[in-house]
């Protein structure tokens, strides 16, 4: 019996959702990094190696809340992976930057990242990514409306 595109797509995503996370923290979390975790290394992207950024702003772009990033920052100060500092404009406002070990942290993982991104365009004409373009856009439209 022939499965129908619903049940297809629904599998296939399912199945890149599962690959997606054990690739990715089988790649990057190598003997380099082993004192963090896959989700620590989302967290350095998100402070990412421009400017300090607030712990609002991270928080905001990992959907979680400001006290439980708090929990995780803790962790990855201790390891030395980010600072944590006052703004001199307001002394409310905590600010994290990336140290050196975040910033080699940050680019490794940013490297897995576009390792996968060429394994996936490689074959596809341009239409082809356009096509594929549009129904990633609609996917997180998805999720960003639940």
């Amino acid at each position: 019996m022939e499965k129908s595109t619903n049940r297809i797509l629904n599998e296939l995503l399912v199945n890149l959702f599962n690959n997606v996370m054990d690739t990715e923290a089988e790649a990057v979390i190598t003997e380099e990094f082993k004192d963090i975790t896959n989700n620590d290394m989302h967290i350095i992207e998100a402070i990412g190696i421009e400017d300090p950024r607030s712990m609002s702003v991270i928080a905001k772009n990992l959907k979680v809340t400001v006290g439980t990033l708090t929990t995780n920052m803790n962790s990855l100060e201790d390891k030395g992976y980010i600072i944590r500092q006052r703004s001199t404009v307001d002394k409310r406002v905590v600010l994290v930057v990336l140290t050196e070990k975040g910033r080699k942290a940050f680019f490794h993982h940013r490297d897995f990242h576009r390792h996968m991104i060429r394994a996936i365009v490689k074959d596809l004409k341009e239409d082809e990514m356009q096509v594929l373009i549009r129904c990633l856009e609609n996917l997180n439209r998805f999720f960003d409306q639940e």
